[in-house]
């Protein structure tokens, strides 16, 4: 079976980057493909360079339309997409050669509805991703195994690159426009419509980290990843109380990562959004203590939180830099 996938690629002001990437997209190994480039709003060249490389490949094809944010490029590739299966790659990053095809071969194999690879980060152009050597560890998980996984954070991760997803998946499901997190937003009703996710153990996807991207540097939109939670929370409750106590332990990481990053600003004030991160922790801390699945870490900072707000951010601050 050779399915047609559709490769989404957002792109802003990302010229120094962009050939590289879209260089490791058309020389998949596995060759039915649409690769669906959203120029949006570039203002650095980026779009034109696009264009271009509609000439050196037929399989892609570029949107252009007014900066909207990550989610807004995406949700136009997923509302063009012709694709029976879908991947997301972010155009500062760049996959294996055998990314598709692998992810591809156990979704077929597992009959799983979303393939996770393993991802390697690096730093500007010294990409390297080591060579997919066999054999290499599975791991399958239910849907309920993969939604513990992802708010209780051992295992999965909620990043919408890396995997391959069927794209039945996103009917009626499109990122949330204007907010930072907004992969965290789409996982749950995404995974409402799964009965197997499979993840592989080899970094088949490389993540670039920038200085300059938007979760390098600490601003008030970070606090996205709270009201996302919060909302989480509400509707969990309300829908789905078993996962209740694993998005509260989700929550309480956003609380305290939001908080410390507060702390750490010297510049700016962020007393509001310092209190409702520490009034959040105060919420959860006794719950999560007591829940066996909360990760090490939640809980050495619930034990810190105890001896009171200055403790923990001081405390915390000289062996952890958060990134939520």
């Amino acid at each position: 079976m050779s399915p047609l996938i559709s490769v989404v690629v957002p792109v802003y002001n990302v010229a120094q980057y962009l050939d590289q990437c879209l260089e490791s997209i058309v020389n998949q190994t596995y060759r039915n493909l649409e690769i669906l480039v959203v120029d949006d709003g570039s203002t650095d060249g980026s779009g034109a360079m696009c264009d271009r490389w509609t000439e050196r490949d037929e399989r892609i094809h570029v949107f252009h339309q007014p900066n909207g944010g990550l989610s807004a490029a995406r949700n136009t590739a997923l509302d063009n997409m012709k694709g029976e299966i879908v991947t997301m790659v972010d155009s500062d990053d760049l996959i294996h050669p055998d990314f598709i095809s692998t992810l591809l071969r156990l979704m077929q194999q597992h009959e799983a509805d979303i393939a996770v690879a393993g991802y390697q980060p690096f730093y500007d152009r010294e990409a390297h991703l080591p060579p997919l050597e066999s054999p290499y560890k599975v791991q399958q998980y239910g849907r309920h195994e993969a939604l513990m996984s992802i708010f209780y954070q051992q295992g999965l991760t909620h990043s919408a690159w890396g995997r391959l997803y069927k794209s039945s998946l996103f009917d009626g499901v499109r990122y949330p426009v204007g907010l930072l997190y907004e992969d965290l937003a789409v996982i749950y009703p995404l995974l409402l419509h799964v009965n197997t996710v499979v993840k592989i153990d080899k970094a088949l996807y490389g993540y670039r980290q920038r200085e300059a991207s938007i979760l390098q540097t600490f601003s008030a939109k970070r606090a996205a990843v709270l009201d996302i939670c919060e909302h989480l929370e509400q509707t969990i409750s309300r829908d789905d109380p078993e996962y209740l106590d694993a998005i509260r332990s989700r929550l309480l990481s956003a609380y305290f990562n939001i908080l410390l990053l507060c702390h750490q600003d010297k510049v700016n004030d962020h007393g509001q959004l310092a209190d409702r991160c520490w009034q959040g922790i105060k919420r959860l801390r006794c719950r999560c203590l007591n829940d066996k699945n909360v990760r090490g870490k939640n809980k050495m900072g619930i034990l810190a939180s105890f001896m009171g707000r200055h403790f923990l951010c001081d405390i915390a601050g000289r062996h952890y830099h958060p990134k939520p």
